[in-house]
């Protein structure tokens, strides 16, 4: 077992390409799970481009599994005066596996400053039970600590599919940043497993996710993540996910399409 931060340090770069190894323990069945190749999408792209600017967006596409030793490329698509465009390609043993493509942007003095997206009312994670349970070939799991905070837990059957927990890494180290943040926001089910009785197989098509701040930061590693269901229709799932530090800043939202086998 590996923790996150070694990890991410465990990853080698050579001429346009990194190669980094995903042992069982990060794994969501036969893959290795999305929000970890999403990560190892943006550590790449820092190895390889040092002066970039930061994160304002990304969106990753989840084309096939992969798993063990992965290749990751990232290109420069385009660098205008403050915004970065970087595609990136993430190879495993059967080819392609995930698609990105990043935006990188430097702040810009603005007339205005607006936010909607204020935090549910919530206890505090100390004060919450236990969210995750032990799921056979959800490895990954074990990486994370959750503790349920609002709504409806997954297979409550309730017919409003949302809920609210608190997140952080089990990691030590208890990384804040923007690629410990990808990886933890994809840690929990889809919010669409509200409505069903049992487990059963589930797998991220498309993800769109839109960083709010340049600089994450929380106490006691601790993230409060709310996510809803928007539609499920014809087997997928349309779903909304925001993620607020510990004093109820937001710090990332977030778009998934999630094919659901069940």
């Amino acid at each position: 077992m590996i923790d996150f931060t070694a990890l991410m340090a465990s990853m080698t770069a050579e001429a346009d390409t990194s190669s980094v190894t995903a042992t069982e323990d990060w794994l969501q069945g036969r893959t290795i799970y999305g929000g970890l190749t999403a990560a190892f999408c943006l550590e790449s792209v820092a190895q390889h481009f040092s002066d970039l600017p930061p994160l304002r967006s990304a969106q990753f596409s989840f084309v096939g599994p992969a798993a063990g030793t992965v290749m990751i490329r990232p290109t420069l698509l385009r660098k205008g005066k403050s915004t970065v465009f970087v595609g990136v390609e993430l190879f495993g043993e059967g080819g392609l596996a995930t698609r990105a493509t990043l935006c990188y942007g430097t702040a810009r003095t603005s007339a205005v400053a607006y936010g909607s997206l204020a935090a549910p009312s919530v206890p505090e994670p100390e004060a919450c039970p236990p969210f995750f349970r032990k799921i056979p070939g959800l490895n990954f799991i074990q990486h994370f600590e959750g503790r349920f905070a609002g709504g409806h837990p997954p297979f409550s059957q309730s017919q409003n599919p949302n809920f609210s927990i608190w997140l952080r890494h089990q990691d030590p180290a208890k990384p804040a940043t923007m690629s410990a943040l990808v990886a933890l926001t994809d840690a929990p089910p889809p919010a669409a497993l509200v409505l069903f009785e049992r487990p059963g197989p589930i797998s991220t098509m498309t993800w769109a996710v839109d960083l709010l701040t340049d600089m994450p930061e929380t106490q006691d590693g601790w993230w409060l993540l709310q996510t809803k269901a928007e539609n499920v229709v014809g087997g997928y799932s349309s779903q909304a996910t925001t993620l607020w530090n510990s004093a109820r800043q937001p710090i990332l939202v977030s778009r998934q399409n999630v094919a659901v086998f069940m």
